[in-house]
């Protein structure tokens, strides 16, 4: 099977098949910082287990899937937003209105998220970031990619000065006769490398304690994260990531359009050069027994490979779709692909019921490991019911009610049964 592979409504199943694919794998890295305190994300030694089958969990996910997954989901909502921009064009709204009021909406329900649900929020990123990209929606594909490789270049060579200025800082305030004024610097900045325990034990009181708890404990992680790490971080990388996908859209590359020796050779390059090379970066890390500075210099060089493996990722499933291989799965993954919005948002509230003191209260009590359980749990939920949910209903619930809200109008839900046949 070649060319385009579309589902009924005129729906690409090789889009909503990788979608489904990667909010799938987005919860192996936000598990952790869902069920354990933040910092454990980076550093295994934090929280959650650093040796045995913790330390493998953590190595296989910083190879495979940390910030692949996001960079995959990333690159996928550059191309949605050409896509839906081209069905709305001579309709109303148009195409600029349909996209800024989903824009509106989607960081609405970003902030609701993120200081009731889930700190590690990605709709607030991805709604700033989609009030940036759409005016060069229409450029050729070859600017759209040389574009978002300059950003993620830039972001590059600033997350790496700035590691240089840590190193820099805290080899001043450990020099023999080092000012007062050189030791307090280092103290502040080493806040954002290596926060105390202390701060992992109120994280691990807060969210055991009741709903308010957990707010109060949440809302200063929330507040961080977009004050600090979104402006400097998080935005400019799903900008570029955006304009990669913007770019991979329009030259085919999710919607079967490229040849499969193509996909072949995006899956090598992938797996065989940048796969080894993250896998040497986290044994550099993992020797360095997780020392911070370290961590964060080489944390900064594995942006280069995301956008690389996450696209041998999404090459074998585009393989196999093409091939008409395991229907049954693939059939499934494009369900919650249709409904990435619900079941991004619905594992939020899942794990929050799961961890949380006014739930079963497992927060901390977990290992790396042992919340894989949980992972598999979610995945098995949104598997089962995605598919049967759109045989009934047009949209996922909050599909609906994000649609309804951009169009304002209560949009069409329920689908109608079919008239029984008279014989």
């Amino acid at each position: 099977m070649s060319g385009e592979s579309k589902t009924a409504g005129d729906r690409h199943i090789s889009i909503d098949a990788v979608r489904g694919f990667a909010v799938l794998g987005i919860l192996l890295m936000n598990i952790v910082g869902m069920g354990l305190p933040a910092f454990a994300y980076l550093d295994p030694t934090y929280a959650g287990g650093s040796t045995g089958a913790d330390l493998w969990t953590w190595a296989v996910n910083n190879v495979l899937t940390d910030g692949k997954m996001r960079a995959l989901f990333t690159m996928l909502f550059g191309a949605s937003a050409v896509l839906i921009a081209e069905r709305a064009e001579g309709g109303r709204p148009g195409p600029a209105a349909t996209h800024y009021r989903r824009m509106f909406w989607l960081l609405v329900i970003g902030m609701g998220h993120a200081y009731f649900l889930w700190w590690g929020d990605i709709l607030v990123t991805y709604a700033l970031a989609g009030l940036v990209i759409f005016p060069f929606r229409k450029l050729k594909a070859r600017t759209q990619l040389a574009i978002g490789v300059v950003i993620l270049a830039a972001l590059l060579g600033v997350n790496l000065f700035v590691a240089g200025q840590l190193e820099a800082m805290s080899a001043a305030a450990m020099a023999p006769g080092a000012s007062a004024e050189a030791v307090k610097a280092w103290q502040a900045a080493s806040q954002l490398v290596a926060p105390s325990k202390a701060m992992g034990l109120q994280e691990i009181a807060g969210y055991r304690g009741g709903f308010m708890d957990a707010l109060r404990v949440r809302a200063l992680a929330a507040r961080l994260i977009q004050t600090y790490l979104m402006p400097t971080g998080e935005i400019p990388e799903a900008i570029g990531q955006m304009f990669l996908g913007m770019a991979l859209f329009r030259a085919g590359f999710f919607t079967l359009g490229w040849s499969s020796r193509a996909y072949r050779t995006t899956l090598a390059v992938g797996y065989l050069l940048a796969a080894p090379a993250t896998a040497w970066l986290a044994w550099k890390i993992q020797q360095s027994n997780f020392d911070p500075l370290v961590l964060n210099r080489l944390e900064a060089w594995q942006q280069v490979s995301r956008p690389l493996i996450a696209l041998a990722h999404a090459s074998v499933l585009l393989l196999i779709v093409r091939a008409g291989g395991a229907q049954g799965v693939v059939n499934r993954l494009a369900a919650a692909g249709r409904m990435a919005f619900s079941n991004y948002l619905m594992t939020s509230i899942i794990t929050t019921v799961v961890f949380c003191g006014f739930g079963f209260g497992l927060y901390g009590r977990l290992s790396r490991f042992g919340e894989l359980a949980v992972v598999a749990g979610v995945w098995v939920f949104i598997l089962i019911w995605s598919q049967p949910w759109l045989a009934r209903f047009h949209y996922g619930p909050f599909e609906w009610a994000w649609r309804s809200l951009v169009r304002w109008r209560l949009q069409p839900f329920i689908r109608a049964r079919p008239a029984a046949a008279v014989g």
